[in-house]
């Protein structure tokens, strides 16, 4: 039985949203800076699945306890699916949220609605010290915005318009975002994912 999970992360953001979808599976869930000496895995993957998948299995060796990744990808089809896999990076290493919003929207520069669809794309990955890896993904579709809207959220979400809510994600209450989102839908299969897979840990946890 799987008791700990670490996430194999240290962004903030994304460390707030997965213990809220992952709350309620009965585990003790660990961040990333309570392993000092963790590797920072390079995101060298051409895929996000390929990408989730390294940084799990990693943490997952590193740690010696079951660890959950996620990647993802933003595919916005008037741009041939650019960013992708990268997304966090479209405006360059060390790119802030804002430098990649930027770049987005000086490339869709006069394109209509119509011809601003995207989705995201999360692929989470979950990886026992085992080798055992298992995958889910979620996606979203929606719109690109001709300006941001919204302050919460992260990353792209304050230019990714979700028509049937008429809001972007920046304008979701966190409640809301996850319910409908693309890291939330991976992660509601994650969920039952780590519910078949086998860890047998015989520490007794706190």
């Amino acid at each position: 039985m799987i008791r700990e999970l670490v996430l194999a992360t240290r962004n903030r953001n994304k460390v707030s949203e997965l213990v809220a979808l992952l709350g309620d599976v009965g585990l003790t869930i660990r961040g990333l800076d309570e392993f000092p000496g963790a590797p920072d895995v390079v995101e060298d993957g051409l895929t996000c699945e390929a990408n989730a998948v390294k940084k799990a299995k990693a943490i997952a060796e590193f740690t010696g306890l079951p660890a959950v990744a996620d990647d993802t990808g933003l595919e916005v089809d008037a741009l041939g699916g650019r960013p992708g896999v990268y997304a966090a990076r479209y405006a360059g290493e060390g790119a802030t949220y804002e430098d990649n919003c930027r770049k987005l929207l000086q490339e869709l520069t006069g394109l209509s609605q119509e011809r601003r669809t995207a989705r995201f794309v999360t692929v989470a990955a979950i990886a026992l010290p085992s080798g055992d890896i298992r995958v889910a993904q979620g996606t979203l579709d929606g719109v690109i915005a001709a300006e941001a809207s919204g302050t919460l959220g992260f990353g792209y979400d304050p230019l990714f318009f979700v028509p049937e809510l008429g809001k972007t994600l920046a304008q979701l209450s966190a409640d809301q975002k996850n319910r409908i989102s693309h890291r939330a839908k991976a992660f509601a299969q994650a969920k039952d994912l780590l519910q078949e897979m086998e860890f047998p840990d015989t520490r007794v946890v706190a």
